[in-house]
């Protein structure tokens, strides 16, 4: 994979990881099976390990999940709720200890790492004013009354301290969930997935009576602000909140070497199957909490607590069948069905097998017993064949799409079988989801659900159709009212002012990402010159490479898409791009941005830096320019000073900027 590609992959899976957050933590109906989101995830992660240029600020490996609900009121946090830097094994774990032993550490707590939904509780004068989701780390939800439903919150605390802000763990007990699963399967509703995901329903719920009949509870386990009160251990603090009444993290244990740190994360391990609630691993904190403020931070995650994630559990079972799922580009997935089993709390049924060297390299066959399990708690794979059954045969992709009948031919360069038809019913759906979603056409309220309704009632057989669509033709239709179906055509009406960067995007050209696409635009101005160009031209512009030339080369050739632009064009969507280049005046500089900048947040500055003609690289080297640091600036600032290049500050910057 070239950096070309690598940008295209990575515009491609941060679109489905967004999405596929907001579906999990802010909608609590997962679309992605685990094993799926994780896939995705671990692909993005490594693509960043090795184009450490690429990584960027908004990366969704970058963030907490979940953004605040807009049916409830936001809340901003005085203090960040970040989450933890996971480690997997006890090498890791010896090396943090070393790591923070050398800022002065000694004493570490060692506890339980509950699976459940972060909530920071507010006490003013000992009174319970405000309780907040956790949201994004920066600004979560206010749900004060549902939080109000769980018994262990105390209302009230017996010091009154003018300040108290605590951080807990809402969990649904393993009880409470099995009698919810039996109650929504017999009344015919969806049955939740685990514990966490019926946790965090049931406190986003608009009325707190259904909050109550969840039988919530919450384990707190940290304090986020005082006053009136000093601490100088965590293990103190927690103590202090115990007093208080509130039901604090169990089995908690102070530790001093490496070795009595590994010995209770084995013995806690040891107990999580025989625990009344989900943990999916043991946080490890520096029990100092002046030292904490020393050590420090990244953006996401605090430098003196680490989470041990326990190995996966393994179980055996029976392959019974090989789906294949379609996707937008026409990808055949295949994906194992199983006899269901338990694992890391909940039943899993399905994993996906990637590809046939996969499948071919595992041997894995239709009626095999097999081995599964979920690495890391989360992903849900196949990891070996243990026996075939009688007269099995090996297992090979069809070469007919299952979906339209169309070839399904691999690719030369990719171990991906691809569907030939692009008018495949299956491809059509993801197509219109890339096309509607936020960085392509941002048309909202063109969800998953609405996508399928229209090609169900064959209102839609290609992108162009969503701009015939009128109100007659959508209030037809099961559950639209007027007033939504007047929403979404002015939303569709209003895509068509779109910069046509954001059109090429949403084609779903392979290979072209947004910043592919915006280049594209900026290089030949309008759709019809893009069209025209050879692919010598395309080429030539800095980012693109031979591969990636070819495929816009091809793409704008194929005559299904001729014929689909033309139509767009017809329909009044904008063809010609606007430009945002502002001047030349960084042109041939290239700048790297590291640190926590006073005003500006990075995707500001790298907007006003590639505005001007200027590069933002996100490494250092003996061809970087400028670096501009902020707060917290680490090994990117070192390096610089080391190899003699010029720091700004971000003062400093704007003034080069505000100099033109």
């Amino acid at each position: 994979m070239d950096i070309n590609e690598a940008k295209k992959r990575l515009s491609e899976l941060k679109a489905v990881i967004e999405k596929a957050n907001r579906n999990y933590y802010d909608l609590d109906a997962p679309t992605l099976e685990d094993d799926e989101y994780d896939a995705l995830m671990r692909e993005l992660r490594g693509i960043e390990q090795q184009f450490p240029e690429l990584l960027t600020a908004d990366s969704p490996s970058q963030r907490v999940g979940g953004t605040a609900q807009s049916t409830f009121e936001k809340v901003t946090h005085a203090v960040q709720m970040g989450s933890l830097q996971d480690v997997f094994d006890v090498d890791e774990v010896k090396a943090f200890v070393e790591r923070v032993k050398e800022e002065g550490a000694g004493e570490f707590t060692v506890e339980p790492k509950i699976d459940g939904l972060s909530v920071s509780l507010v006490y003013e004068n000992g009174v319970f004013t405000r309780g907040a989701t956790r949201g994004d780390g920066f600004i979560g939800e206010d749900i004060t009354p549902n939080l109000k439903t769980i018994r262990s919150i105390p209302l009230n605390i017996p010091e009154k301290l003018p300040l108290l802000e605590v951080r807990g763990e809402v969990y649904m007990p393993k009880k409470s969930f099995g009698e919810l699963c039996e109650l929504q399967e017999k009344n015919g509703e969806p049955l939740p997935k685990n514990p966490r995901n019926a946790a965090a329903g049931s406190l986003r719920q608009k009325d707190s009576k259904i909050t109550a009949s969840r039988k919530l509870d919450i384990f707190c386990f940290n304090i986020q602000r005082v006053e009136g009160r000093e601490f100088k251990s965590h293990s103190e603090s927690l103590e202090f909140i115990k007093s208080s009444g509130f039901k604090v993290i169990p089995d908690i244990r102070v530790c001093h070497t490496a070795d009595e740190i590994i010995e209770r994360i084995n013995e806690i391990g040891q107990m999580r199957q025989s625990l009344p609630f989900d943990i999916d691993g043991a946080v490890v904190k520096v029990n100092d909490l002046a030292l904490r403020n020393e050590i420090g931070a990244t953006s996401k995650v605090p430098k003196w607590a680490v989470a041990f994630k326990y190995p996966p559990e393994e179980k055996e079972t029976t392959l019974r069948s090989i789906e294949i799922n379609v996707g937008r580009t026409g990808a055949l997935t295949p994906v194992a069905v199983f006899d269901a089993v338990q694992l890391a709390g909940t039943s899993v049924a399905r994993a996906v097998l990637h590809n046939q060297d996969f499948i071919s390299e595992k041997d894995v066959r239709v009626g095999d017993r097999i081995i599964v399990r979920k690495a890391g708690d989360i992903i849900p794979e196949v990891v070996r064949s243990v026996s075939h059954a009688d007269n099995s045969e090996p297992y090979f992709i069809p070469d007919k799409c299952p979906v339209c009948g169309a070839a399904a031919v691999r690719d030369e360069d990719e171990a991906v079988i691809r569907c030939q038809n692009p008018d495949c019913p299956a491809q059509l759906l993801r197509s219109l989801e890339h096309f509607a979603s936020r960085p392509a056409m941002n048309i909202d309220g063109l969800g998953e659900a609405v996508v399928e309704q229209l090609v169900s009632a064959e209102l839609v057989h290609t992108v162009a159709d969503l701009y015939t669509l009128d109100l007659e033709k959508l209030t037809a239709l099961e559950r639209f009212g007027t007033k939504s179906a007047e929403n979404l055509l002015k939303a569709i009406e209003y895509s068509k002012k779109n910069e046509p960067d954001r059109l090429i995007f949403a084609l779903g050209i392979r290979g072209i990402g947004q910043k592919a696409a915006t280049l594209l635009c900026q290089k030949f101005g309008d759709v019809d010159s893009i069209m025209a160009a050879s692919a010598e031209d395309i080429a030539a512009i800095d980012g693109f490479g031979e591969i990636l030339a070819q495929s816009v080369y091809n793409a704008m050739r194929e005559p299904h898409r001729v014929k689909l632009i033309e139509r767009l064009k017809e329909l009044g969507l904008n063809m010609t791009y606007t430009s945002k280049q502002v001047s030349d005046k960084l042109n041939g500089l290239t700048f790297v941005l590291t640190g926590t900048l006073p005003t500006l947040k990075r995707d500001q500055a790298k907007e006003m830096i590639e505005q001007r003609g200027g590069k933002v690289s996100g490494s250092v080297s003996k061809k970087t320019s400028y670096v501009v640091a902020g707060e917290e600036a680490g090994s990117k600032l070192t390096k610089a000073n080391e190899l003699g290049i010029t720091v700004l500050t971000e003062e400093q910057f704007l003034q080069m900027i505000e100099g033109e």
